[in-house]
């Protein structure tokens, strides 16, 4: 992994706790959700396979069974932010991508 394949998208106080903000990276929509309790900032693709859109950063988040995931806010499936299956049809998956947090800057692995 190249230092390239790191793409700075905002500043880590344009997150929101418990909730997820859409940022613009390699050309695609990067939903980021930010969990304070965990500590945790996942990313995935904005785009709902099933709603054919995207909008899961407007998802709500939580976790089922001690995993984290979002819940699509058009026909409520749930995607696990850690791997992006999804949790009520397994043959579904949505891409995730690594985050890290330096300097205040958040950047995404893409």
């Amino acid at each position: 992994m190249s230092m390239s394949d790191w793409i700075d998208v905002c500043s880590v106080d344009d997150l929101q706790p418990d909730s997820g903000v859409c940022v613009w990276a390699d050309g695609r929509q990067i939903a980021l959700f930010y969990m304070p309790k965990e500590q945790a900032v996942y990313a995935v693709d904005n785009f709902d396979p099933f709603g054919k859109v995207n909008v899961l950063s407007r998802g709500m988040i939580g976790d089922i069974g001690g995993q984290p995931m979002v819940a699509s806010p058009l026909y409520k499936q749930h995607f696990n932010l850690e791997t992006g299956v999804c949790f009520e049809d397994e043959t579904v998956k949505i891409e995730t991508y690594g985050v890290r947090i330096e300097n205040r800057r958040v950047a995404v692995n893409v």
